[in-house]
């Protein structure tokens, strides 16, 4: 199955890209679904390659569906090639049954229910598209074929993002016949200049473990020379193929086009692609150029009686047009009597050629014909060709259909650009000439654009509009409009921590609303404002709004709004949501909501559930109630929302702590932005060099409080294992201040970061050397000691009153007694006695920062001379690292176990050396070049004793010289690392 026409000429010097493109698929016909970005520059082949993958594919019983992307300028088709492709599956009688038991088929094929008001229809719609290729899939393999990506609309774009990082297919059960699907999606490289949309996503998608990208570079010469002489039947002069050969400069299309115009009188090879395309089209009768220029005024894809109506031909002329402009291989025909130009190139050079007054006349007359035939699914094309046509008014009115009908298909970027669009023309067109639309006014359009922004996850875009609405009202005081733009943009700037401006807005707006007789818009503003004064310190005010508004809801039977405030006052009041009170309140929010059927509010409720059992140190707890969560928000729809992705990020964040990294990886694998941070603790903990390039990304664009908190700590840590104090402690600094509130309260993870800069402060004071210290630039004791005491304050202080003004859990209390051992380590010594206490308050839940507290007893308690007691906890820190992988944690304690002389051979902490541990301490001075001397200088040995050791490593290797030791020992993995300077 397919509505492809496969090209006839020849595939030349593909041959490891179609490799790789059925390897791909024949790994998706037994069960692993997959996914390949093609990319390579227009012309250079990515079509000619997918039509070939595709042949053999249905050949070999795949079903293949192609879609395709379509270039109209500023306007977009909501998820115009799964459109195309749900339109080819349902002619096909084979699959009638599948389609009908999935309603988003209808939906997209607009003839599904107004779904306008349904904030959540979008994930249903996308969680439908992953459940009818489940079962398409489960039928037969499928191939999904997406072309040009470069234009994709954005709603297609996210819904290719949902389905790739969910590893498409997705349905839960056993078995795999749903998973039988691989995805070739194309797209011009050469197009994504540096704000393309597409680019942040293929950056997103090419992380998948299940997608990879295939780029078509340029053909060699040899291969170009090769297509030029397969193109023609009868040979070229050499001189001729030598010139197409350096002209397509490895571009196939160019050279195809080169070799058609090597017959046309044209004075020689033209020295542009542009003028090679329009040679082609200058040798057609005038009545196919005709056609042409009209049918790329369309697009790329124009159906038959559009094409005729807006030529003005009759049918026998129009016919024996496209007869001509098929046969030149410029056209070719598609599924439901459409033409298509071969290559966008050529529809591009045709349009660019066009004459001024010549292309506006055709986008008028498109526009026309679309407006007669009727459809709010024309209204996006509408819009565009009235634009480019210059009738304004019309333009506005088709803009502001096409809004509303990309609001209910769930596509709310498209809507939004369809209403900046209507907003850029508003001014151009008389008030008379204006649609006639009750209450809209530029200030309505503009506040409905920033609920699509927001709908769409563009919260800075959102707060813009939301300014640009309220610009539009001015003071007005009396107005009810100024007053729901006030508190709308209050929310908007309380979701890009703009706290101080959303407290403001969010307190004027409820100034502009009387509370008496108590409203459902009252309520919500109230709830608005009390979640805006608690953001920043104004708690007591937030607790009496929300206690006011907390009665008007009851009052009113406004039963969503009482469970969303039931949470805002479990973490107002009392001990907060960790305590048993603040949970009840919020069991009671999620009863409250679920009756309700509000889905977002259930999903908070569920949340901090949470969350109060993960900050309560019940781990046991938490998995279960994110389990529920998740699960009744893939239910309802919602896996995609706010909340259920802060589910999943606390998710990670337990099987974290728990130990249970290659489940977190597992489950990160996918997830957009700051939800992946746990999984970025996991790499650093186990020694990933890129991990500070994948936490620095997370610091790129704009200031998000969850970003900053995750890279702060991932590069605070990753500075203190690499010995680098100076570093640890200014990461801890910048981090702080970024999280500071605007009540100037520091956040609660001040504590773990001040216990890991004073990780790196301790290390170094603990040095074997003077020059250690001065090169880290803490050479200075007095400067030492005053880091020390400032980090050890913010410690103490934070754990005392998190962000609540409480003091914190069990978590946070763990972290402050490592912080107090590692303050007694920088200023005084190890303390064994307070890495004791450590090694206890992580006993909660949290094996490797358990494990890191042992290694550091056992460090302490051998400096202080108690060799023996030192020997347990060091082992069991390293059973937990070599259990969990945790290298840097590893190595050090293998070193303290061969320093301390804690274990009687390598074999004994871990290695498989035949060595004892004192030959693999020589071994290790041995390969940095050291003498005999030397090695016993720093082992503390006689250099005759020395020299015995290294006599018995060249035996137990079989080697003849020193050298040759080493190099043994190196191939062989016995050289043992060099113990990291911090931990």
């Amino acid at each position: 199955m397919s509505q492809t026409t496969f090209s006839t000429s020849p595939l030349v010097g593909r041959d490891e890209e179609l490799a790789r493109l059925s390897g791909v698929l024949e790994r998706a016909r037994g069960g692993e679904a997959r996914a390949v970005l093609i990319a390579g520059d227009a012309g250079v082949g990515k079509t000619r390659l997918l039509d070939e993958a595709a042949g053999r594919a249905g050949r070999a019983g795949v079903s293949v569906v192609t879609g395709h992307c379509v270039d109209l300028g500023d306007v977009g088709l909501p998820y115009l090639p799964f459109t195309e492709i749900l339109g080819v599956l349902a002619d096909d009688e084979r699959f009638s049954g599948v389609l009908a038991g999935h309603p988003v088929v209808d939906r997209l094929l607009g003839a599904g229910t107004d779904t306008a008001r349904d904030p959540d229809a979008r994930l249903r719609l996308f969680e439908g598209v992953a459940g009818l290729l489940a079962d398409l899939a489960a039928r037969a393999p499928l191939l999904l074929v997406l072309e040009d990506l470069h234009w994709a609309d954005q709603s297609s774009r996210d819904l290719l993002r949902f389905l790739l990082s969910r590893g498409v297919p997705h349905r839960p059960g056993p078995g795999t016949a749903d998973r039988r699907l691989a995805v070739f999606a194309s797209y011009r490289s050469d197009d994504l200049h540096r704000r393309h949309p597409l680019r942040p996503l293929l950056a997103e998608l090419v992380r998948l473990p299940a997608v990879e990208r295939l780029e078509l570079r340029p053909l060699p010469d040899a291969e170009v020379d090769r297509l030029v002489r397969a193109l023609r039947e009868s040979p070229l002069p050499e001189s001729t193929v030598r010139g197409i050969v350096e002209r397509a400069e490895g571009n196939a299309f160019y050279a195809e086009e080169l070799v058609a115009a090597a017959g046309a009188d044209s004075g020689g090879l033209p020295s542009g692609l542009a003028d090679v395309l329009l040679i082609r089209v200058e040798q057609l009768p005038d009545t196919a150029q005709r056609v042409l220029r009209t049918a790329a005024v369309a697009g790329r894809r124009v159906g038959h009686d559009l094409l005729r109506d807006a030529a003005g031909l009759p049918e026998d002329a129009l016919e024996s047009a496209l007869r001509e402009a098929v046969g030149r291989q410029l056209l070719v025909p598609g599924a439901g009597d459409t033409y298509s130009f071969r290559h966008a190139l050529i529809r591009e050079a045709v349009y660019a050629d066009l004459l001024p007054g010549e292309r506006s006349r055709l986008h008028g007359a498109y526009a026309r014909l679309l407006t007669a035939r009727g459809g709010e699914e024309t209204a996006a094309e509408r819009a565009h060709h009235y634009r480019e046509s210059h009738d304004l008014p019309e333009a506005l009115a088709a803009s502001l259909e096409a809004a509303d009908h990309a609001r209910r298909v769930g596509a709310p970027a498209e809507e939004l650009r369809h209403l900046e669009a209507a907003l850029d023309l508003w001014a151009s067109v008389p008030p008379s000439a204006r649609p006639a639309l009750t209450g809209v006014d530029r200030a309505t359009l503009t506040l409905r654009a920033s609920a699509a922004a927001a709908h769409g996850g563009d919260a800075h875009r959102a707060v813009s509009l939301t300014r640009a609405a309220l610009a539009e009202v001015g003071q007005d005081a009396d107005s009810a409009l100024a007053a729901r733009i006030r508190y709308t943009l209050a929310g908007n700037l309380l979701t890009v921590d703009r706290l101080t401006a959303a407290f403001r807005y969010s307190s004027e707006a409820l100034a502009m609303i009387p509370a008496e007789p108590p409203s459902r818009t009252w309520v919500w503003a109230a709830a608005t404002h009390a979640m805006a004064a608690r953001q920043v310190g104004e708690d007591a005010a937030a607790l009496r709004i929300a206690h006011q508004a907390l009665r008007a809801a009851e009052e009113l039977g406004v039963t969503d709004a009482r469970a969303d405030l039931l949470i805002s006052l479990a973490g107002l009041e009392g001990g907060g949501r960790r305590s048993p009170e603040g949970r009840a309140r919020l069991r009671q929010a999620r009863e409250l909501a679920r009756s309700a059927g509000h889905g977002p509010v259930e999903m908070r409720a569920l949340f901090s559930l949470a969350m109060g059992a993960f900050e309560a140190g019940d781990l046991g707890e938490c998995l279960p109630l994110l389990t529920e969560g998740l699960e009744r928000a893939r239910r309802a729809g919602l896996l995609s929302s706010p909340y259920p992705l802060e589910m999943r990020y606390l998710q990670l964040l337990v099987l974290y702590t728990l130990g249970r990294w290659d489940e977190c990886l597992d489950a990160a694998a996918g997830l957009p932005g700051h939800i992946v941070g746990p999984a970025l603790y996991v790499a650093v903990a186990r020694g990933d060099g890129n991990t500070a390039v994948r936490a620095e990304a997370l610091l790129a664009g704009p200031f998000t409080w969850m970003g900053t908190l995750i890279a702060g700590i991932v590069l605070t840590d990753a500075a203190a294992l690499r010995g680098d104090a100076e570093a640890a402690v200014e990461r801890m600094r910048a981090t702080v201040a970024a999280l500071v509130d605007d009540s100037g309260r520091r956040p609660g993870v001040t504590v773990r970061l001040a216990a890991l800069a004073l990780a790196a402060v301790a290390d170094r004071a603990a040095g074997d050397s003077r020059e250690q210290a001065r090169r880290a630039g803490f050479a200075d004791e007095p400067r030492r000691a005053g880091l020390a005491d400032e980090l050890i304050e913010a410690a103490r202080a934070t754990a005392a009153q998190d962000e609540e003004g409480r003091p914190q859990g069990p978590e946070g209390q763990a972290w402050l007694a490592r912080a107090e051992a590692e303050y007694a380590t920088a200023v005084s010594g190890p303390d064994p006695a307070a890495w004791e206490k450590a090694v206890a308050a992580f006993g909660y839940g949290d094996p490797y920062e358990q494990a890191r507290c042992r290694l550091r007893h056992a460090e302490a308690l051998l400096a202080v001379g108690r060799r023996t007691e030192a020997a347990g906890p060091a082992r069991a820190a390293r059973r937990t690292a070599a259990a969990l992988g945790a290298v840097p944690l590893l190595r050090r304690t293998d070193a303290l176990l061969r320093r301390g002389r804690l274990t009687d051979t390598a074999a004994d902490a871990g290695g498989d050396s035949p060595l004892t541990a004192r030959e693999q301490d020589v071994l290790r001075l041995l390969a940095r070049g050291r003498s005999n001397r030397q090695i016993g200088e720093e082992l503390f040995i006689t250099g005759k004793t020395a020299s015995v050791h290294v006599s018995n490593i060249l035996a137990k290797l079989g080697a003849a010289s020193r050298t040759e030791a080493v190099a043994i020992a190196h191939r062989r993995g016995l050289v043992p690392p060099e113990p990291p300077a911090a931990g």
